[in-house]
């Protein structure tokens, strides 16, 4: 559309798009850079977390080298580096990065989706339920292995559907879910306390054990379902997770963009359940992994959209740093649930108290 400037009857026309043109590639510019900085977020913390996987597998009462490790991966080590790598460490370290990935990835997504920093699995009582029903096959039914991580398994699912059919009115507000889950968290910690002061002392200590988040009992027949799990969760998360920035926006105007906000809501919420609890089943509730993981993902992409990839690296490096930690660096060896709780519990203090400040405290 071309037109003359006001006053200047014959003068240079000027595009009257040009305004808009320049809006959108401004747009543009900006969508690229933030693009741009989440791809070097995730290439940063991609480069810490195998910077861990080595500080992980070469350090121990019995050290190899680099070049060790190395040509072990690749085929080449002897009997005795194989038995180190393959039987001793490698399970440990690959289970310890997925579980943080998944609970990672999974509080991103509850956070993203209620608008809320404290709606994670474990302050809201999804990681409490796989809770309950592990101790209560540990010490009520004298189970252990698979049997206690596929009720762990189950009772995340059955907890989550409890929280999110008595929180919805109509729509989910954020922190009537918040509470709700909270209230279900209180109630089955009651039921996990109760069942331990009647437990034989021996099998208390093993659920005691499986309530703080261990990685000692990591097996390569542990891990390779967690593995095939979360090779097929994370990418239909990631589908699911193309509809957060819209949810984001109300209901309303996610519909009249064409998001069909039921569907994607449930989808988003299972998929974070299921990442959740295959995360608990297979070490136990390793606590604020998922709570901590995406506010340090939004920090470090400068806010900048989901960040579920970056969100799922920093659950990742939490518990690969922290079972370092627990393991290597202090003058007793610590579960790393310990370690991880040690790191949340402060930062969700913090957060509460900034919440409060701005008036957002609930």
């Amino acid at each position: 559309m071309t037109a003359y400037a006001p006053g200047q009857s014959g003068a240079a026309p000027f595009d009257a798009a040009e305004p808009i043109v320049g809006t959108i590639r401004v747009v543009r510019g900006v969508r690229h850079g933030l693009r741009r900085r989440v791809l070097v977020v995730s290439l940063v913390l991609a480069a810490i977390l195998l910077a861990l996987f080595v500080a992980c597998m070469v350090v121990g009462d019995y050290p190899i080298s680099p070049q060790q490790l190395f040509a072990s991966l690749t085929g080449r080590g002897t009997r005795a580096t194989n038995f180190i790598v393959y039987d001793l460490r490698l399970p440990r370290v690959v289970t310890g990065m997925a579980i943080g990935l998944c609970f990672g990835m999974s509080g991103a997504i509850f956070q993203s989706m209620i608008k809320n920093p404290l709606a994670s699995p474990d302050i809201i009582g999804i990681t409490s339920g796989a809770s309950a029903s592990a101790v209560v096959a540990i010490l009520v039914f004298g189970l252990g292995g698979f049997a206690v991580s596929g009720l762990s398994l189950l009772g995340a699912v059955i907890t989550a559907a409890l929280i999110y059919a008595l929180a919805w009115r109509k729509g989910l507000a954020g922190y009537r879910l918040v509470l709700v889950g909270i209230g279900i968290a209180a109630m089955l910690a009651s039921v996990i306390d109760y069942l331990m002061t009647r437990a034989e002392v021996n099998d208390a200590q093993v659920a005691l054990l499986w309530l703080t988040g261990s990685l000692n009992g990591a097996s390569t027949t542990k891990m390779v379902p967690l593995l095939v799990l979360t090779a097929i969760i994370v990418p239909l998360t990631m589908w699911a997770g193309a509809a957060l920035s819209g949810l984001q926006l109300g209901d309303d105007t996610a519909k009249s963009i064409g998001i069909r906000v039921e569907v994607y809501r449930l989808c988003l919420i299972l998929f974070g359940v299921a990442l959740a609890a295959i995360a608990t089943a297979a070490a136990g509730p390793v606590g604020f992994v998922a709570f901590v993981s995406g506010p340090i993902a939004r920090r470090l992409t400068r806010g900048t959209g989901i960040a579920l990839i970056p969100a799922a690296l920093v659950g990742a490096v939490v518990v690969t740093a922290a079972d370092f930690t627990g393991q290597h660096l202090l003058p007793m060896q610590l579960p790393v649930g310990v370690l991880t709780a040690a790191i949340g519990a402060p930062y969700l203090i913090y957060l509460l108290i900034v919440s409060n400040r701005v008036g957002n405290g609930g």
